[in-house]
């Protein structure tokens, strides 16, 4: 395992707080009672209530656009990680609003379900809906339906992928783009006993292994898993939107995401791929002003920007 990144090395203190039966709730709590902050008084910022899965409840969301934007403009779709178990939106709600005001665009963040009383695929079915809805929308909400990138960190990024499978495979919305921050995607990883974890941080084995067994309701491994719940799994990448994926060398997501990356150019399917050295999972969390978070969220912003304005 490669040393942490010098701006990271204070990472060295860092718990990591173990994520399993006993305390998975009470994290799941905690990240409940997250509440936005003030809105800044360039961006409009609403909270909605919108149509889910069919039988299901409906999915909240909450929306940033900058008052500046006028007329139609892209949007991302985002959604947050924590594992599948716990999370909110608010937790991104700083690099939602930055994605908002640096591109001139809608973002939309999406309150999905957790697991495990709500395991897969509720939370990719509420991103679905939460997709269908800006789509059909698009006209009141000011937004551009060719112009939708979809995207997430851990495990939000996980459902972001699968949600770009889904898409291609229901014949649905057509996402632009999808932007994957240390992309959840494998539940075969939990499995692995040879992973070095020296220099990782706030993600470990063991709480990989209860969150991925959480939200799939069965054993990790097991045959028949769904593979828009385990996006590696899928065997035709074909098809599927434009991929920017980040990770650090230090991420126990890291060699799953390299993978599926070299999978996706493999299947014809453009991706860029970042690899911070040093960088543990979750690094933006702690060390947002140093520089080597800023240039990670530089490279997002760009990717982006490139993406829904094609010819700017």
């Amino acid at each position: 395992m490669p040393p942490l990144h010098p701006e990271l090395s204070r990472a060295r203190f860092l718990p990591t707080p173990p994520v399993r039966r006993g305390t998975a709730g009470l994290l799941r709590w905690l990240t409940s009672k997250m509440r936005p902050g003030p809105a800044p008084e360039d961006m409009r910022v609403e909270h909605r209530t919108v149509p889910g899965p069919q039988g299901a409840p409906p999915v909240e969301v909450w929306i940033h656009r900058p008052k500046a934007v006028e007329g139609t403009a892209p949007a991302l779709l985002w959604m947050h990680g924590g594992g599948h178990v716990m999370g909110h939106p608010a937790q991104d709600e700083r690099g939602n609003i930055a994605f908002a005001r640096d591109l001139g665009i809608t973002v939309v963040a999406v309150r999905y379900r957790l697991a495990p009383r709500h395991p897969a695929p509720a939370g990719l079915e509420d991103a679905y809906a939460a997709l269908n809805w800006i789509v059909d929308n698009a006209a009141d909400l000011d937004v551009d339906p060719g112009r939708i990138a979809i995207g997430g960190a851990s495990a939000g990024a996980g459902l972001a992928a699968g949600l770009a499978l889904m898409c291609r495979d229901r014949g649905g919305p057509a996402p632009a783009f999808q932007l994957l921050v240390y992309p959840m995607l494998d539940d075969r990883t939990a499995l692995r006993t040879d992973v070095d974890t020296t220099g990782m941080r706030l993600w470990s084995p063991a709480s990989n292994r209860f969150a991925w067994g959480a939200y799939l309701g069965r054993p990790v491994g097991s045959e028949g898993i769904s593979p828009y719940a385990a996006p590696a799994r899928h065997e035709d990448l074909t098809g599927l939107p434009p991929a920017w994926i980040g990770v650090g060398t230090n991420d126990l997501f890291h060699d799953e995401d390299v993978a599926y990356a070299r999978r996706l150019e493999e299947a014809g399917v453009p991706c860029a791929l970042t690899i911070v050295p040093g960088a543990f999972h979750g690094f933006e969390v702690q060390f947002a002003s140093t520089e080597v978070v800023r240039a990670f969220r530089r490279e997002q912003t760009e990717a982006l920007r490139a993406a829904l304005f094609p010819q700017g």
